[in-house]
């Protein structure tokens, strides 16, 4: 559809931008003002999930005073995927876009997009480009895990053209002397999964998959989400052709992280592979954890080491 068209169709909303924070004030502040300044052609709305800030977000959210944004106030951290579901489910766009409030967004990158999703009917999810603030490619997205294709991630995957023979189920690295993520983030793709900073999907589809599985606090949940997305036929579609700056780590620690995404692996393990997948995906989980204790113990010093030893004690 004509991105003049949506304009006239008076106060139909095409697009909610649902942003779940946590003590995010000045990156999501940041954030809906470069929305408001490069989103054009389209009627969207902004949904604000603030999860129990204390640092003042709300207030400073409630200063901005646009019809277009709408604050739900937390009393607590109830995790990435509950404030996701909260928020599409008030939200009255055709097209859903979760987003992550330490992004900026370059240009008409959103109206774009939704102008690109009309004529791509089959495709289900979309992503861009993901940058560092410095302008480099920052990875996004990948395939489905697989046995091997975890212990590829936890041990191999920066040996060169490793990727090629092993569907990378993780992002590949960029900044590593060995890696060529740069060039496969150039292409546009289909991709089995890609990351929660930046996921436009239909609110048809999240309505027949039933949104995000909440027993994911943050992490592998997209790729979740993706999968049952695409177990109902539709695409998944990287478009490097556009791209916004994406800080990444705003709202956790390094240590959250990594327990966090081996738990949601055992989760999504559990869920939807034969239960003989399991005892060896704590194996495999159990044999990189290791290696990185020691890898990372002598590479990053007794803080990297003592993280991996909690994951380790996890699985």
């Amino acid at each position: 559809m004509d991105s003049n068209k949506r304009m006239d169709t008076y106060g139909k909303v095409d697009l909610s931008i649902v942003i779940t924070s946590f003590n995010t004030k000045d990156l999501i502040i940041a954030c809906i003002r470069s929305v408001i300044k490069n989103t054009r052609g389209i009627n969207y709305e902004i949904i604000v999930l603030d999860n129990g800030s204390s640092d003042g977000s709300v207030s400073a959210l409630r200063n901005f005073q646009d019809s277009k944004l709408k604050i739900i106030e937390n009393k607590k951290n109830l995790g990435f995927t509950v404030a996701n579901n909260q928020g599409w489910k008030k939200a009255l766009g055709e097209y859903i876009l979760f987003l992550n409030s330490d992004t900026l967004i370059n240009d008409n990158v959103l109206g774009e997009i939704a102008e690109w999703m009309d004529k791509n009917k089959s495709v289900g999810v979309a992503s861009c480009m993901l940058k560092f603030k410095d302008g480099s490619i920052q990875p996004t997205g990948g395939y489905f895990p697989t046995l091997l294709s975890v212990f590829s991630w936890m041990t191999i995957q920066d040996i060169p053209f490793v990727d090629v023979l092993i569907k990378p189920f993780h992002p590949l690295h960029i900044k590593s002397f060995f890696a060529r993520g740069e060039d496969f983030y150039k292409k546009e793709k289909e991709l089995d999964w890609v990351t929660g900073a930046f996921l436009f999907t239909r609110k048809e589809i999240l309505e027949k998959v039933g949104g995000w599985d909440e027993d994911y606090f943050m992490y592998v949940d997209e790729v979740d989400l993706c999968f049952r997305i695409k177990k109902k036929g539709w695409q998944v579609r990287y478009l490097p052709e556009w791209s916004i700056v994406h800080y990444g780590g705003a709202s956790g620690t390094k240590e959250l992280s990594v327990v966090s995404e081996f738990n949601g692996l055992k989760r999504f393990y559990k869920k939807f592979y034969p239960s003989w997948h399991y005892p060896l995906l704590r194996l495999v989980l159990r044999i990189g954890a290791l290696g990185r204790i020691v890898l990372f113990g002598i590479l990053e010093g007794k803080e990297t080491a003592k993280i991996y030893a909690k994951a380790f004690a996890t699985i």
